[in-house]
């Protein structure tokens, strides 16, 4: 029987310390990409994720959308590459609530709403201070768009997400001028301030954007939520 001598031991105790240490570390820092990568570098793969998935489902919402504007308070549904979009939107019309069904597909978006379009009837969305959903998902415009814009990049705090708060999420904070949020809501004006999580396996699962949406309204945070990447909803004309 070989004998291990006390340095051995030593040694080798040290190695596993050092081995454990090393392991923990990377299990909870080190942000979504790693040490070794800038938060510019951790966002463009996220980005690039989220340009190449064939879909996902998506949500949008605000808490306090200023009385007596015409805009969106909250939306969801699910979005595909090539671009289409199938939800509902929480509007408010001249101060009026509303919601309507939206399938956006081939360039055309199309709404339903028990009120005024009882059948499906196409629409220019940005008439009721919507979004083109066709926009949302297209490459270099939309959601693209605003994570692509992002300047000032800083990493932040980690915190834990996503279903049964299993996920870890790292923040990524930054600034974007209006016309790289105008194609989620046509009315922004102003620079925004905008915060991203991102998952450890790079996945961008949620973004807030806080500025003036509406013209002559106080600064609003929205707050839109990306899940199911990868899936493949099936989004026809009505």
């Amino acid at each position: 029987m070989t004998r291990i001598t006390r340095p051995a031991l030593v040694s080798l105790a040290v190695g596993l310390v050092l081995a454990a240490t090393g392991c923990s570390g990377n299990d909870e820092a080190g942000g979504a990409g790693g040490a070794d990568q800038t938060p510019k570098q951790v966002v463009d793969a996220a980005l690039a994720t989220l340009d190449e998935t064939s879909g996902l489902s998506i949500t949008l919402a605000t808490q306090n959308l200023p009385s007596g504007v015409t805009g969106v308070s909250a939306a969801e549904g699910v979005a595909t590459h090539p671009p289409a979009f199938e939800g509902t939107f929480d509007l408010q019309v001249s101060g009026f609530p509303a919601q309507a069904e939206v399938v956006a597909v081939n360039g055309t978006t199309y709404a339903r709403n028990s009120l005024l379009l009882p059948d499906w009837t196409p629409i220019d969305p940005a008439d009721y201070g919507a979004p083109d959903p066709t926009r949302l998902m297209t490459p270099g415009d939309g959601f693209s768009l605003l994570v692509s814009s992002t300047t000032a990049l800083a990493e932040g705090d980690s915190q834990r997400g996503g279903p049964d708060n299993e996920e870890i999420l790292t923040s990524y904070t930054g600034s974007v001028p209006a016309q790289a949020v105008q194609g989620i809501l046509p009315t922004a004006t102003g620079d925004f301030d905008v915060r991203l999580l991102i998952t450890e396996g790079g996945e961008l699962r949620q973004v807030d954007a806080t500025g003036v949406f509406y013209d002559g309204a106080d600064a609003l945070t929205y707050t839109i939520g990306f899940d199911d990447y990868g899936s493949s909803p099936n989004i026809t004309a009505p």
